[in-house]
């Protein structure tokens, strides 16, 4: 796949097949992501990657800590309050999405379903889980983002499907406990990886993108 086209076609993932991905598979992606830039050289990126037994045993946690409502306590806050443009993307977004998945505004069940199935990891075989240490800066969090973006088109260039979860990061205690991480490290992203389902109604929503005029200004 050439790049431009894998950059434009790269999309959220909801709906995977069951079929396992190969470790072979999954240490190309990771070789892929590992050439991503990052300040001074250094690499921040920690990856933890959970299949088989492990992976049903850990979603089954996570679900139930979501299920009983439990308030999540992630390592990294979400803002307070969006800015007022950014605030109208996401609820139009969020309007766009359930009305293609035909769920109704005050259909609290089938909202919460929805929530839900981010701790099934939405059926992917495979999720992995991103850390940084504790004492690095908001340049290592930049240096992450670019390993993730790169880690998610390799993926799409190999015909597999991705969904980063921010939903993944709410029981990081739970997480850490489960795979015997340091309490040193702070989990960022949790992203679940396989063979999309084409005939999964999850994946019959594609999110919009802001028009150029949106966020660049230019000056000759």
């Amino acid at each position: 796949m050439e790049l431009l086209q894998a950059i434009e076609t790269r999309r959220s993932v909801r709906g995977f097949k069951s079929n396992p991905v190969s470790e072979a598979t999954l240490r190309r992606l990771l070789a892929a992501a590992a050439c991503s830039p990052s300040y001074t050289n250094t690499q921040p990126w920690e990856v933890t990657v959970v299949t088989g037994a492990k992976r049903e045993a850990l979603g089954q946690a996570l679900h139930a800590l979501a299920q009983a409502g439990l308030a999540g306590k992630p390592d990294v806050i979400a803002p307070a309050q969006w800015p007022a443009d950014l605030a109208r993307r996401a609820g139009e977004h969020n309007a766009r999405r359930f009305k293609a998945l035909e769920i109704e505004r005050d259909d609290h069940a089938a909202r919460d379903g929805l929530r839900l199935m981010n701790y099934q990891f939405f059926g992917a075989p495979c999720v992995l889980f991103l850390w940084l240490d504790q004492s690095l800066s908001e340049w290592s969090t930049f240096d992450l983002g670019l390993f993730t973006q790169t880690l998610a088109l390799a993926a799409h260039g190999l015909g597999l499907g991705t969904c980063l979860q921010a939903s993944l990061t709410h029981y990081p205690d739970a997480v850490r406990d489960f795979l015997g991480v340091s309490d040193s490290k702070r989990l960022m992203l949790g992203l679940s990886l396989g063979y999309p389902d084409p005939d999964a109604k999850l994946n019959s929503y594609q999110s919009s993108r802001a028009g150029l005029d949106e966020f660049v200004r230019w000056y000759s």
